[in-house]
């Protein structure tokens, strides 16, 4: 893809291409909150509108659409990226998926089998809290995969994400790069505030004890799966308010480069509207 500063800045400063940013920093785009949110607010009237058109161009008879990955560690914001970006959009345009551990109804087919059941339609944003790569990621922090197995997994993943571009969804990759610190005020802010209690899950000390193989393990999925049809992008997390931004600007690249038309009426708009003159006020 054509470099071209309007088009692709944030994409291209965060695009992942060897060390990743630290999560505490503001590569591009705003340095403080307040700019950030300022700058979120008109981001969101850009989004909803370019949204609006791609909507109106699959309801018209188009075929494309766009997928939001989503992959963090606990606590790294999915769900809060998710309402806080997405939640600036019509919600008819939008089709959310999260993937927890599979059932065992699920077990008993190909790993991409629910991912497939969860795709966007055409002229929709496609989000997925979680994704395939957790069947990736899960299995290689607990033993339960072998080299081998990886390996074809990053192989079937990469043609499954071109079978979608070939198709005509634009898959956009988001690593939100959270801190062990901050995980760890946030995971306290969860115990200490009643409110919060729901979003506690025991289970998220048993992940952080493994913090150096997730990294590890995400490292490889970079490495092997990051390609020019589906980059992987990292998004510092660690300051909520910037990273919304981010996301929202990513967003805002890949559908300003697509170029949604609102589909041509099939109508004649001139003979319409004169019928309208004659249309009275029902009684």
């Amino acid at each position: 893809m054509a470099k071209n500063d309007a088009g692709s800045r944030v994409r291209d400063a965060l695009r992942i291409d060897g060390e990743l940013p630290d999560p505490g920093s503001t590569p591009v785009g705003p340095g403080k909150k307040p700019k950030a949110l300022a700058k979120l607010d008109g981001a969101g009237e850009r989004l909803s509108g370019l949204q609006e058109s791609l909507y109106a161009e699959g309801a018209g008879g188009g075929t494309r659409s766009v997928l939001l990955v989503l992959q963090g560690m606990d606590t790294s914001g999915k769900g809060g990226t998710v309402s806080h970006v997405l939640g600036l959009v019509n919600p008819m345009g939008v089709r959310y998926a999260g993937f927890k551990a599979p059932t065992a109804a699920e077990r008993r087919h190909h790993y991409l089998w629910r991912i497939r059941k969860q795709l966007p339609s055409a002229g929709q944003i496609g989000v997925f809290d979680r994704s395939h790569y957790e069947d990736i990621l899960v299995p290689r922090v607990t033993g339960l995969l072998t080299a081998a197995e990886r390996r074809r997994r990053y192989t079937e993943i990469n043609a499954f994400e071109k079978e979608l571009a070939d198709a005509g969804t634009t898959v956009v990759k988001v690593f939100l790069h959270l801190s062990p610190e901050e995980q760890l005020k946030r995971l306290k802010a969860r115990l200490e505030t009643p409110e919060k209690h729901w979003k506690y899950n025991p289970g998220d000390l048993e992940a952080r004890s493994h913090w150096p193989a997730y990294q590890e393990a995400y490292a490889d999925i970079f490495k092997r799966t990051s390609t020019g049809g589906a980059p992987w992008y990292a998004v510092p997390a660690d300051h909520k308010w910037y990273r919304n931004w981010a996301v929202a600007e990513l967003l805002i690249e890949t559908l300003a480069e697509l170029k949604p038309r609102f589909p041509e009426p099939d109508y004649d708009v001139d003979a319409e509207l004169a019928k309208l003159k004659g249309v009275g006020v029902p009684s």
